[in-house]
């Protein structure tokens, strides 16, 4: 693989983190596919199995340090 095929690292000046250039055939674009999976509230259909009688409540809980 050719070193111009990798990303490289960039110094910016006054700060403590380097920065990377793009990967190749990467775009900064977010893919709709990635919004959907991460906004999306965990599906029923997806659980295989029988439900519990607490099942819709643990669904609901939202744990104390949210």
């Amino acid at each position: 693989m050719p070193s111009s095929d990798r990303q490289h690292i960039t110094r910016v000046p006054g700060s403590r983190r380097a920065k990377l250039t793009p990967a190749p055939g990467t775009t900064s674009e977010p893919v709709p596919a990635d919004e959907r999976a991460s906004d999306a509230p965990a599906d029923r259909a997806a659980s295989s199995g029988p439900s519990g009688p607490n099942d819709d409540q643990l669904r609901r809980d939202v744990p104390p340090h949210y």
